[in-house]
């Protein structure tokens, strides 16, 4: 697995890098592929509050997790992110081995954030990304490990783009598109 570290507000010495590393390595049993990535990023806020995100890419799937752990406990913030995506690998284990074997969930590319101003809304970044034809139930699935309330996919029934989202009552929800005439 191919590791890439940010910081934010804080330096990052060798031992916090090699401890991520370390802790990272034990997912590394779920993926199938040697192109497998982690992202990993520290902050730390006013007050010791530090913050690890953790973002691992195998072939078009995401999982991502971030945890904040108070009194400056990076390696306590590290472990927790870690057994998050465990977590998520664990709960939908079944749907999840199929797909981390092929290519059911589109790429979000990481390289292709911009920030945008308009004259009356203020937009802070652009997000693209390809979108592939999937169900809607893989794309709850995707939803789910990313930790989002929304996900945008090309619907594979009736190749609409389409969102699944979270619903404040429970359950989930899914939004079609219509092309106008």
């Amino acid at each position: 697995m191919k590791y890439t570290y940010a910081c934010k507000k804080v330096p990052l010495n060798d031992s916090i890098k090699d401890y991520a590393e370390k802790r990272v390595e034990k997912l590394e049993k779920y993926f199938h592929r040697e192109d497998a990535s982690a992202f990993v990023t520290f902050t730390v806020e006013k007050d010791k509050l530090c913050t690890v995100e953790i973002t691992i890419r195998d072939g078009s799937t995401l999982l991502r997790a971030q945890t904040t752990e108070p009194d400056g406990d990076m390696r306590g913030a590290i472990d927790a992110a870690v057994s998050y995506i465990e977590r998520q690998i664990l709960k939908n284990k079944t749907r999840l081995a199929k797909r981390l074997r092929s290519d059911a969930f589109p790429a979000v590319p990481m390289d292709d954030f911009s920030v945008a101003e308009e004259s009356e809304f203020h937009i802070v970044r652009t997000k693209r990304f390809s979108v592939k034809p999937m169900s809607p139930e893989e794309a709850i699935l995707q939803m789910n490990l990313l930790d989002h309330d929304f996900y945008v996919f090309r619907n594979s029934d009736d190749d609409s783009i389409s969102i699944v989202y979270h619903r404040k009552n429970g359950g989930y929800g899914l939004i079609v598109t219509d092309e106008e005439e």
